[in-house]
């Protein structure tokens, strides 16, 4: 659905009669998630006088995101008090880690599977990126500053995986040509993207490519990260983002799936697919996303137990070629 004028009036006045602004980016941030609370924080920072703070729970950040304008900025803990929250590419509540009742939240987002916590919603599934989101809604509020052009061209970048993804379409590219005539700098967030890897990212990578299990004639790949792994890496959350998508880059595989088996218990699964909407199956276990990248969390699970459910679900859904 468009912005309606009616949507973007509210969430100016919002903003107009807040004292305080919080900026909430979701637990293990991605670029998106970052890119838009970040350029939404610099255009507040640039046309407003109230104080603003941006805020993820996390304890790692992806380092490789520290040219983006004032991400220097990002705190832990929300330290105001009744302040208006801006959420930011979360599909769920929970996902920010913090107890937020009773304010008033700003949900911008683009997953189909958001649960529209907030009093404002702005959810856009057509859109390729949180950051097109805003984008789109806050040059009707402020012109946009360089400093969010550059926040919203990245997150933009990562999410549409440097412009592959189904999501792309004309108006992807027109707003990706309007963000670099407000001044984002493509080459040089490209350069921040491709080459400023960690050397911990290599070594999980170089373990969990050993991993690499093939099902369903080659259709489904598995890839598994082990606590033992982690430790041997010195890897953090933000070194394992990405490595999904090695496993769908074969040739034969329609799904692939990534589990990181946490020393606490937890496992992560991210799912990724050529078409297949696999968003299905992240819903089964209370999970969200898109349709071609979803994921969710499990506890106290066995992984062999959690691949043999995944395949269980992918078939009984019917989402490999082939399928009855």
């Amino acid at each position: 659905m468009p912005l309606s004028k009616a949507t973007v009036r509210n969430v100016s006045e919002k903003i107009e009669k807040a004292r305080t602004v919080t900026i909430l980016t979701h637990l293990n941030p991605d670029p998106d998630t970052l890119g838009t609370g970040l350029g939404i924080f610099a255009l507040l920072k640039t046309h407003t006088s109230k104080p603003i703070e941006i805020v993820n729970a996390s304890v790692d950040l992806p380092r490789y995101l520290d040219f983006l304008p004032f991400f220097h900025r990002i705190k832990q803990k929300i330290e105001f008090e009744e302040s208006l929250i801006i959420g930011c590419d979360c599909g769920s509540i929970d996902r920010f880690g913090f107890d937020l009742e009773g304010r008033e939240i700003i949900n911008i987002d683009h997953h189909a599977s958001n649960d529209l916590y907030g009093d404002v919603n702005v959810v856009l599934p057509e859109f390729a990126s949180a950051s097109q989101v805003a984008y789109r809604l806050f040059e009707k509020i402020f012109p946009i500053t360089k400093e969010s052009a550059t926040c919203f061209y990245t997150a933009l970048l990562s999410d549409t995986l440097y412009f592959t993804t189904t999501s792309v379409n004309r108006e992807v590219f027109r707003v990706a040509g309007e963000l670099v005539d407000l001044g984002a700098e493509p080459a040089e967030i490209a350069t921040n993207f491709t080459q400023r890897r960690s050397l911990a990212s290599l070594r999980i990578l170089e373990r969990v490519l050993r991993s690499l299990m093939l099902y369903q004639e080659g259709k489904i790949a598995v890839l598994e990260i082990t606590p033992e792994d982690i430790a041997a890496s010195g890897a953090t959350m933000p070194d394992m983002d990405g490595i999904v998508d090695y496993a769908r880059s074969l040739a034969v595989v329609q799904v692939a799936v990534l589990l990181i088996a946490l020393p606490d218990g937890t496992v992560r699964v991210s799912l990724r697919s050529k078409g297949a909407d696999v968003s299905r199956v992240a819903a089964r276990f209370g999970g969200g996303g898109h349709k071609v990248a979803a994921g969710f969390t499990l506890k106290d699970k066995q992984t062999q137990e959690i691949v043999d459910t995944i395949l269980e679900e992918i078939s009984l859904l019917g989402l490999i070629d082939g399928q009855t």
